[in-house]
């Protein structure tokens, strides 16, 4: 599997969360509602993927469950971040892609 596409959406920073992402995997599955979060120690990056709570139970929307396209998927959304936090540093800022402060 490949991804093909990622789009990153920023929030106010609350508790590490900084953005949503959504990707799109080999052009035909599309997935969103990944949220990245700031790790507290150093100035990395880690995911999370969307889960449901009903009652008691939590359920996960979806997860990678193998580690190729895990590592692919992360290395996909680190990339695009990057790149976008990179550019609104050097003052290209795009509305729909201008970071929170973190």
């Amino acid at each position: 599997m490949k991804v093909t596409e990622v789009d990153i959406a920023f929030v106010k920073p609350r508790e590490g969360l900084i953005a949503f992402a959504s990707v799109v995997l080999d052009d035909e599955l599309y997935l969103s509602g990944i949220a990245i979060h700031q790790t507290f120690v150093g100035s990395g990056h880690r995911l999370t993927y969307p889960t449901r709570r009903v009652g008691e139970a939590q359920f996960n929307l979806f997860h990678p469950i193998r580690k190729p396209i895990g590592t692919a998927i992360e290395q996909a959304i680190f990339d695009k971040l990057n790149d976008v936090v990179s550019k609104q540093g050097a003052g290209h800022n795009r509305a729909d892609s201008r970071p929170a402060p973190v």
